[in-house]
């Protein structure tokens, strides 16, 4: 499997969070009397909001490249240019422009030269002769 940048970086992010609050321990029992009380409690709290920090923006990192991959392949569909099944045509019935969509022949009440109607938006059906005539 292929790591994205977004992977990697949160996989580093998420190294250094964790190993920040053991640097700041062993900083702490070294030298903790030069850092005095204050000193102490602030390189450990900054260490943990650190790496609570790291943890987050790590795994926001993973969770951001997973959803990528998964819709990466709804986004390199290409969108269809042109329909095959409609006809923009005057309908034959009451003389006004509409768009005509290809009825399925297998409808249940399709007849054998019903193969090619054509219901508009208008709500007439009709057969695709008609409408070649009239366009």
């Amino acid at each position: 499997m292929k790591m994205g940048f977004l992977s990697l970086m949160g996989k580093i992010i998420i190294g250094i969070a964790v190993i920040a609050p053991v640097v700041a321990l062993y900083f702490v029992m070294t030298s903790g009397d030069a850092l005095g009380l204050t000193g102490v409690v602030g390189l450990l709290a900054g260490s943990g909001v650190f790496c609570i920090g790291g943890l987050y923006a790590g795994l926001l990192g993973l969770k951001i490249e997973k959803l990528s991959a998964r819709l990466d392949p709804v986004s390199r569909q290409r969108p269809r240019t042109k329909a095959k099944n409609l006809i923009k045509a005057e309908c034959p019935i009451d003389h006004r422009e509409g768009v005509f969509v290809h009825v399925s022949p297998f409808r249940s009440d399709a007849v054998p030269d019903g193969l090619d109607i054509f219901l508009g938006s208008c709500g007439h059906e009709v057969h695709r002769g008609e409408i070649e005539a009239e366009a």
